[in-house]
């Protein structure tokens, strides 16, 4: 049998999409991005926001595992222009960059 937990995280992973800066920005202007770091899972992530878990939210705040994202992260951002894996899971914008594959 599938646990409410399971039905969840298979619709957050469907309702993940990818993301460029243009397209986040009036996200962050409204101050809901979080940042998911690199080697965490987004899916993970946003099924503990979506449960309210805040246990494991400020755990993963403390590790710097996630992170509201600043002025200085749009800066960056707006002057790199990198493509972003995102999730709602409201009101937050959950983002992650997505990692470029490198040229064989």
């Amino acid at each position: 049998m599938t646990s409410p937990s399971e039905i969840l995280r298979a619709k957050l992973n469907l309702e993940t999409a990818r993301l460029a800066w243009p397209e986040l920005e009036r996200h962050f202007a409204r101050g809901v991005v979080v940042k998911i770091a690199p080697g965490t899972d987004l899916v993970d992530a946003a099924l503990q926001f979506a449960e309210n878990n805040t246990a494991a939210i400020q755990a993963w705040l403390e590790e710097g595992r996630v992170a509201r994202a600043e002025f200085a992260d749009a800066e960056d951002w707006h002057a790199r222009q990198p493509r972003f894996w995102a999730v709602v899971v409201a009101p937050w914008v959950l983002v992650q960059e997505a990692v470029q594959a490198l040229d064989a």
